[in-house]
């Protein structure tokens, strides 16, 4: 447990309904017994004439001049049943930059620091409430842009991932220690080691439910960290008329000219749960003009680093010498094909288009809203197929995790083949060691500094 007392805003800055100055640390409870007065009292009191878990109604005011700063209500949380497992002060006062500036202000001269970015969560980390995977998790909650995030957030918040990781760790352990056994004293357990035993214990109880996590990032990871998904095509397609039918209000100005879109324009839409940044983007063609040029340079440059492609065609129309071009310049990218324009077509699919454009196809009218939500549908099967889409709650690691449960894996597959290849226990401990290690890693045992610190410093003040 860390000694310093910390404080910091724990709402967001500006006029609103309440502002929440948050303090954590032994002097927490002296401090706010030196600031607040409740309502018809002289003063707060102090330690065990204070109750924990209630709501106090008072005042804060100037120690030094008595002054009434603001009404207040002001909870106390004695430690350990707190956010960080420390004595916990948290003063709802009204909500604006004078006010808490001036709380928060008294708060630090009477004895508080203020607090980085993550400490709260840390201090919840470093004192045993939460393991690093409950960590991450609460950065995922607080930036969840969908239900399905939210969802995977939450799992992970009551420590379902860590029980999975804990679980598998106490199997390695327990192989472990009768490995040692063995090698530390052969003559008296020299059949508790046996071999076979090991080679099924790990091939049907460890290695299936880590290969099990790892193939569930693949399919779930971009439900919390989202796509990025460019809508290209030659200029006047419908790609704007597409966006704001997607998005479902008019973020882009549509006009019947041209190259009106000169500039990327993004937002944010929800479909099964996954956040997909919707980038309308300008028209591909030849021109000659400097602002129309600086748009497409930005557009192919978007290309290379969106996760999904939608290629508008005007499906009215036969194609150009511009659609081939875009063609290949996305074919090379997950790419769906958007035929618009439905309204104006006598036939679904027109009759011009090559049978090497072999990418999966759909004909719409983004004028009238045809079709957009098969089209959502099709992104969707495309993004995740069918993987996570319509399951609720479930384990998806994050990337850091990824990484260590594919070291950890390697590391049992290598303990595997040694126990078939007769290799001595003293080799096959050095691998399940290695393997333990690296699920130690995800939460957080043992942690180096410098992971602790990228980690937290995701969090914002006040967190």
């Amino acid at each position: 447990m860390t000694h310093s007392t910390i404080a910091a805003l724990s709402t967001p800055g500006g006029k609103g309904g309440i502002g929440i100055i948050k303090v954590s640390g032994k002097n927490s409870i002296p401090i706010a017994s030196r600031i607040f007065r409740k309502a018809g009292k002289d003063d707060f009191g102090s330690g065990n004439r204070i109750e924990s878990h209630k709501l106090y109604y008072g005042h804060i005011l100037d120690p030094d001049t008595g002054e009434v700063i603001d009404e207040v209500l002001l909870s106390v949380m004695k430690a350990p049943n707190s956010y960080t497992r420390e004595d916990v002060v948290e003063i709802n006062a009204h909500s604006g930059h004078a006010v808490v500036a001036r709380i928060l202000k008294i708060v630090l001269e009477s004895g508080a620091k203020l607090a980085e970015p993550g400490e709260f969560t840390k201090r919840a980390f470093l004192n045993g409430r939460i393991d690093l995977t409950q960590a991450e998790a609460i950065i995922d909650a607080i930036n969840a842009q969908t239900h399905r995030s939210l969802e995977i957030a939450s799992s992970q918040i009551t420590g379902e991932l860590r029980r999975k990781i804990e679980t598998i760790r106490d199997r390695l352990f327990g192989i472990l220690a009768e490995a040692e056994a063995a090698i530390d004293f052969p003559d008296d357990v020299s059949d508790l080691f046996i071999p076979s035993s090991v080679n099924a214990l790990l091939s049907e109880e460890i290695i299936p439910p880590v290969e099990s996590m790892l193939q569930q990032y693949q399919r779930g990871h971009l439900f919390r960290e989202g796509i990025k998904m460019a809508v290209v095509g030659k200029p006047n397609v419908g790609k704007s008329s597409l966006m704001n039918a997607l998005i479902q209000k008019d973020r882009v100005i549509v006009t019947p000219l041209p190259g009106t879109t000169r500039d990327l324009i993004e937002d944010t839409i929800d479909i099964h749960g996954i956040p997909i940044t919707v980038t309308d983007t300008a028209g591909l063609h030849h021109t000659e003009d400097p602002i129309e040029v600086i748009g497409i340079q930005k557009t192919k440059e978007y290309i290379e680093n969106a996760d999904l492609v939608l290629f508008m065609i005007d499906g009215s129309e036969s194609l150009s010498d511009s659609d081939f071009q875009i063609y290949e310049t996305i074919r090379e990218h997950r790419s769906i094909l958007v035929i618009n324009k439905a309204d104006l077509m006598e036939n679904d699919t027109p009759y011009d288009i090559p049978p090497s454009w072999e990418v999966p196809n759909i004909t719409i009218s983004a004028l009238y809203g045809t079709r957009i939500q098969l089209l959502k549908e099709l992104i969707a099967q495309e993004t995740v197929g069918n993987g996570l889409a319509d399951e609720g709650g479930g384990i998806v690691p994050n990337l850091r995790h990824n990484i260590a449960l594919g070291e950890s894996l390697k590391a049992i597959k290598s303990a595997l083949k040694g126990l078939e290849d007769n290799f001595p226990v003293e080799v096959i401990v050095i691998d399940l060691k290695e393997a333990a290690d690296r699920l130690g890693e995800i939460l957080g045992v043992n942690a180096p500094q410098d992971l602790l610190d990228e980690i937290f410093k995701r969090f914002c003040i006040g967190k």
